[in-house]
């Protein structure tokens, strides 16, 4: 009976190495060459396991690498699938498609989360830790295959069977930036406050969470294992409470109407320009301005014109008693 247990605890490594095998050959489509460097991108640092010479053992440096592979795989392809597309586009598409949420996500649909060994009791809810381990199965292919094996992984078992890269290409999902918009449209002032880091109770990850406020009413609260990602999540739920709550939107534009009648009310009224001038003329001393002589219009004169005397008359003279009755007389033997 003994004989038959150590039997069994022999078998039993090797037993689960196969079944390591077998399902990394579902996830990869190949079987590894080197199990250790797959055994050790399925490591993850909440374990605590360490080496001969005391030297942590988990996926942190294979994650590392897989990340630099990824850029530049990720990034040949979109280089090549979008053909004449600019410089910004394909790096907001590649940025896209190897995102923690995308690479979270693939990580999910592939069935890596249960073979990723942590301290936690489950890692299925934790996209931070599975984005990780891929990026480190991407590092450990690598080393083992070379980088056109990386290429291949991702273009038939990644691109082919799960990621439709013309839908992320074109796919709006940055949910900050549109709030940015709205808020800047309507001259509303956005503010993003990060309440609290703490720390994820069973695999020990960073988690961040943000606030967002409105001509400082409160919006609402996201968190995530990146910064980036609470920022992402408070914005998305903010802009379905703006679409949802119609008495949300009119708390903020009061605000707002509050704080530009603050900002637009004079300190003083603005100075009065004619009594600045009064003023700045007060300076200057005024001179005694002599009488200008009138002009008197003159006749225009010709050349052909002669000098005469005709114009120029003395004043009457006052006639004699005998001077009147003989003019009478005169005018009286005329009328005869």
């Amino acid at each position: 009976m003994w004989i038959n247990d150590i039997i069994d605890r022999i078998k039993l490594p090797f037993r689960k190495e196969k079944e390591l095998f077998s399902a990394l050959y579902n996830i990869l489509g190949f079987y590894p060459h080197n199990i250790e460097l797959y055994k050790q991108a399925l490591l993850h640092k909440s374990v605590g396991k360490r080496n001969e010479k005391g030297r942590p053992q988990n996926n942190e440096r294979l994650e590392f690498l897989g990340d630099a592979i990824l850029d530049a795989v990720v990034g040949h392809i979109v280089f090549r699938h979008f053909e004449g597309k600019r410089e910004g586009f394909l790096t907001n598409t590649r940025s896209k498609l190897v995102s923690r949420a995308t690479l979270g996500k693939i990580s999910q649909e592939m069935g890596i989360p249960q073979l990723i060994m942590s301290a936690g009791h489950s890692t299925s809810h934790n996209s931070y830790m599975n984005g990780n381990a891929f990026e480190a199965l991407v590092g450990a292919i690598y080393l083992d295959k070379g980088y056109d094996a990386c290429m291949r992984f991702m273009e038939k078992r990644i691109l082919a069977q799960l990621i439709n890269i013309d839908k992320v290409a074109y796919k709006e999902v940055n949910f900050k930036s549109k709030l940015l918009e709205w808020s800047q449209k309507n001259r509303v002032k956005l503010e993003l406050r990060e309440l609290s880091q703490t720390k994820d109770e069973q695999t020990g990850s960073p988690v961040f969470t943000t606030e967002i406020f409105l001509e400082g009413i409160e919006g609402c609260k996201g968190t995530g294992f990146s910064k980036k990602e609470s920022h992402q999540q408070a914005s998305k739920e903010t802009l379905q409470r703006l679409r949802r709550e119609p008495q949300f939107i009119d708390a903020i534009f009061a605000a707002k109407a509050d704080r530009t009648k603050m900002e637009e009310e004079p300190v003083m009224a603005a100075p009065d320009i004619d009594k600045l001038q009064e003023e700045q003329q007060n300076f200057i001393i005024e001179q005694e301005k002599p009488v200008e002589p009138v002009a008197v219009p003159q006749r225009q004169t010709t050349l052909d014109d002669e000098f005469t005397l005709d114009d120029i008359t003395a004043a009457p003279r006052e006639k004699t008693r005998e001077e009147i009755i003989a003019e009478a007389e005169a005018a009286a033997f005329a009328e005869e």
